[in-house]
């Protein structure tokens, strides 16, 4: 098992291909996994949490001010000056601007983690980012809902994030009393394996995530490209800015874990509160927004290195 752990996490990249493959080209798997994908978040989560361990995580949680701050910029500040800059162009009604502002104004994907982890990044920054961008978001996303009425009730939506935040509270202490108890001074081969359980764990929720791609592929393809190329942009676009913008200030040594907030967004909080009309080509979108985030540790990771180098 060890060894197979190990193969993974030499992989890594790899392994999240595969996870994409299999989401499109095994429809009936992808579709068996939905209804387990809140479980499989839960139990990635620990996993992650496992490999970290409490004292990486509590390190990277003593300094809340450049933390809150970020938050309050990536999901309250970017969606509204991107729709002020959609509505100067007519184009608030859209459904590509409903996607643009809802990818920007949610929290870090809950396997943002994983992703800092491949590009040997600080992993308990990265924790601290996704549970601080996940506990503020019940108050950053109330200006948007008010600028976006067609989102639904506001409390549904609240409800969702703090659901999700309760689970990533449960399962990051789960993870962080095993890591205590199991692997207080895990060894170099211990934590390579614990990498490949977090990244095989990361890639199997891809096949369940991507459900909505494989039939919507076959009805309209085109639309499917749109979607895609939209969902690059976004994710991508955040993510240099990002890097950027921080590299040349006091948070630089932050700067990749807040790119990886910035370009990864968990929209699927949304879900619970979008009419079933407005839900219906966002189904789509949310299949294409796996593409960018799993894609990033292989096409972007000379872009963090360059612009994370000492030069």
């Amino acid at each position: 098992m060890h060894r197979f752990l190990w193969l993974a996490s030499t992989h890594a990249r790899l392994c999240l291909i595969a996870g994409l493959a299999a989401g499109l080209l095994l429809p009936g798997l992808a579709r068996a996994l939905v209804p387990w994908l809140p479980h499989m978040v839960a139990a990635l989560l620990t996993i992650t949490a496992l490999r970290i361990g409490h004292r990486a995580a509590m390190g990277a949680a003593r300094d809340l001010r450049w933390g809150l701050a970020a938050v309050a910029v990536l999901q309250l500040a970017v969606p509204l000056v991107l729709l002020f800059v959609l509505t100067v162009f007519g184009l608030q009604d859209t459904p590509a601007t409903l996607a643009i502002v809802l990818a920007s104004a949610a929290p870090a994907i809950t396997g943002s983690v994983n992703l800092a982890l491949i590009l040997r990044l600080d992993g308990g920054r990265m924790m601290q980012i996704l549970v601080l961008g996940t506990a503020a978001f019940p108050l950053t996303i109330l200006p948007v809902l008010t600028v976006l009425p067609q989102l639904g009730p506001a409390s549904e939506v609240i409800l969702s994030a703090l659901k999700l935040l309760v689970v990533i509270l449960i399962s990051t202490t789960l993870g962080f009393c095993l890591r205590a108890w199991i692997f207080p001074r895990p060894t170099v081969g211990q934590v390579k394996a614990l990498d490949g359980a977090s990244v095989l764990a990361f890639s199997f929720i891809v096949v369940g995530l991507m459900a909505a791609l494989n039939p919507a592929l076959r009805s309209d393809p085109m639309a499917v490209a749109k979607w895609a190329m939209l969902a690059f942009a976004i994710s991508y676009v955040l993510q240099a800015l990002s890097l950027i913008v921080l590299r040349r200030t006091t948070l630089r040594p932050v700067a990749g874990p807040l790119a990886i907030g910035a370009g990864n967004r968990n929209i699927a909080l949304f879900l619970v509160a979008l009419p079933a009309d407005v839900l219906a080509p966002l189904m789509v979108f949310i299949g294409c927004w796996q593409l960018p985030m799993y894609l990033t540790p292989i096409l972007l990771p000379r872009l963090y290195a360059k612009a994370l180098s000492n030069d």
